[in-house]
């Protein structure tokens, strides 16, 4: 024991340790030895808790112990340490200059900081020196990065860092007057995620009247909280807020959109009709009046049409069967529907198309629209005449189309008209350019050449007469409209 004492104090009050200046970077050999004897004397310090532990290098590599880390420094240099008793003293042998950047670890790393013992170096002076932290750098968090966890920033600051991606905690702003200064800098900050971020901080930690009074003068935050409310579905707290500030339009339409969350469509039509005598604007009452009206009928349709479906007693249903219910389509839906399983029922039932247009005030270029699609695709080519035929107080008719002819011609040719029927709407198209492009596309031949006639195009017709077949009436009616110029030429 005494021995072990005496070594010690050799150690310690030995003259090999001198005080650090700037000309001791050229030892490198002793600060090496220096090293690695604070090391050594730590080993019995340091548990082997983390042995079980992947250890990687900086190159990727795993390392071993601390002893092992000393060995792979050490190995840099063309001879080894000789120890010779717990004396520590050195040998003769001589070792080239080691490398500035051969490190692979970080000791610091290892030792996870254990408590220091009075009788034994403490890892922090065994390190003091420059040379063996170019071997050994302690890798720490850069000093400002542990403000990172203060509490001491400033709203201006904490909105910052928010907008950096940065965490932080908004609980320190416990007082009103600190959290409306939160809230006055997010907002000047015109970043919408932090705005949001506050406003659920406040929403959770302040009564619901003073959250409300406070943002009824911050409009762009209230704004962000009526919208963030919304798309969270939070119905309660949005029409407590709609009502402090007084909007009852928006309350009712608020309550209204709650009509999508009801499957069942007899409660959807009891909910729907409850809806009528909240305060909306008189435009909003005729909408919520009709989806209550158009509903009712929907329910009536779907109930009559089902039936004659499963009885089979319409040709129509078993011909065409129907691919899906009508309960909660749009009215353009509806529309179609009717027309195409019920054009040619009396306006007096609730399912005629035209009952649907008046009940409903739908416009004539809507309707000729929508009725063409269901009959041109139904193939009813007599039904789409009459509804292009209008006749006017002394008994002619003619063709009117509020949608333009050009559209007709268009509709029907997805729907595989005959050539015969559309040569008679492309006639009807009034701009010629428009016209013969039609002509052109849809091979009206007969169109065309009238058009050309029309113009006194004889480069045209000539042209033309190449692309009919050859010895038919087509070409036949070219020669005999260019022989007719020639002679009127004369």
């Amino acid at each position: 024991m005494s021995r072990a004492r005496a070594d010690e104090e050799e150690y310690w009050h030995s003259s090999k340790f001198r005080a650090f200046t700037f000309d001791d970077e050229d030892d490198e050999l002793s600060q090496l030895k220096e090293s690695k004897r604070a090391v050594n004397s730590l080993r019995d310090i340091v548990d082997d808790d983390d042995d079980d532990l992947e250890r990687v290098s900086w190159s990727g590599e795993p390392v071993g112990s601390i002893s092992w880390s000393i060995k792979e420094t050490a190995s840099g240099s063309t001879s080894s340490l000789e120890g010779r008793d717990s004396s520590l003293q050195k040998g003769s042998s001589s070792y080239a200059a080691l490398p500035k950047q051969v490190s692979s670890y970080s000791l610091s790393s290892l030792f996870k900081g254990r408590n220091k013992l009075p009788s034994f170096q403490s890892l922090s002076d065994a390190l003091t020196d420059t040379g063996v932290k170019n071997y050994a750098p302690e890798l720490r968090r850069p000093k400002a990065e542990y403000k990172d966890y203060s509490s001491d920033w400033s709203p201006k600051d904490t909105v910052r860092r928010m907008q950096r991606g940065k965490v932080c905690s908004l609980e320190r702003f416990r007082s009103l007057q600190d959290k409306l200064v939160l809230l006055d800098e997010a907002v000047a900050g015109h970043d919408g995620n932090v705005i949001t971020a506050v406003l659920i901080f406040l929403k959770r930690t302040l009564r619901r009247e003073i959250l409300f009074r406070e943002l009824e003068v911050r409009q762009v935050a209230l704004c962000h909280l009526i919208h963030f409310l919304r798309e969270t579905g939070e119905q309660k707290l949005l029409l407590d807020l709609l009502r402090f500030l007084d909007r009852t339009e928006e309350v009712a339409l608020s309550q209204y959109r709650e009509h999508l969350n009801i499957q069942d469509v007899e409660k959807r039509r009891e909910f729907l009709k409850g809806c009528i005598g909240l305060p909306f604007s008189a435009e909003d009452t005729s909408h919520i009046q009709d989806h209550y009206t158009l509903l009712e009928r929907q329910i009536i349709i779907e109930a009559n049409d089902r039936h004659l479906e499963m009885a089979g007693q319409s040709e129509i249903f078993r011909k065409y069967p129907r691919k899906a219910s009508i309960l909660n389509m749009p009215l353009v839906t509806t529309l179609f529907y009717s027309c195409f399983y019920h054009y040619t029922e009396a306006e007096g039932t609730f399912s005629s198309p035209t009952n649907l247009k008046k009940t409903f005030k739908i416009p004539d270029k809507q309707y000729v629209l929508t009725a063409l699609a269901a009959r041109a695709k139904l193939r009813a080519w007599d039904d789409v005449d009459a509804l292009l035929t209008t006749k006017n107080w002394l008994g002619y008719t003619k063709k009117k189309a509020p949608i333009g002819f050009h559209r007709v011609v268009e509709m029907l040719q997805r729907n595989n008209a005959p050539v015969q029927v559309l040569q008679e709407y492309v006639r009807l198209v009034e701009d010629v350019e428009t016209r013969l492009n039609l002509a052109t596309k849809y091979k009206c031949h007969d169109v065309v050449i009238e058009t050309y006639r029309d113009l006194k195009d004889r480069i045209q017709l000539t042209a033309y007469k190449c692309k009919v077949e050859r010895g038919s009436a087509e070409e036949e009616k070219i020669n005999s409209i260019l022989n007719n110029m020639v002679k009127s030429a004369y």
